[in-house]
């Protein structure tokens, strides 16, 4: 009951295990990255709420999973959606969250450092 078995495989199947192990890396990322962000930064960045963001990326992190273990041969389109939607909110929320922690922090700073 081997999970991934590596016997029989060719250079192209190598490849695409490749590109969704570093899928499931980029996944992980971005789940962990929305485990560290604080719950009203979200809705003040004009974006989905914690959770929802939690779930999306949650979701993601276990079919990457799934699929850097060879677990979803079978449905291939599922690690796609999963990289998409981490790469969305690597690219788009994230930024914008950032930006509002960044912000906040500063803002409770007097000229000699914080409060």
């Amino acid at each position: 009951m081997n999970i991934i078995s590596f016997a029989g495989w060719g250079p192209v199947n190598y490849f695409f295990w490749l590109l969704l192990l570093a899928a499931f890396v980029v996944e992980a990322w971005a789940f962990v990255d929305v485990l560290r962000q604080q719950k009203a930064a979200f809705p003040a960045a004009g974006k989905q709420t914690k959770p929802i963001w939690l779930i999306l990326t949650g979701v993601a992190f276990i079919i990457g999973l799934g699929g850097a273990i060879g677990q979803l041969a079978i449905f291939s389109f599922f690690p796609i959606i999963a990289f998409v939607v981490a790469a969305i909110y690597l690219a788009d929320v994230r930024p914008k969250v950032g930006q509002f922690k960044r912000a906040s922090s500063s803002s409770r700073q007097g000229p000699y450092g914080p409060w």
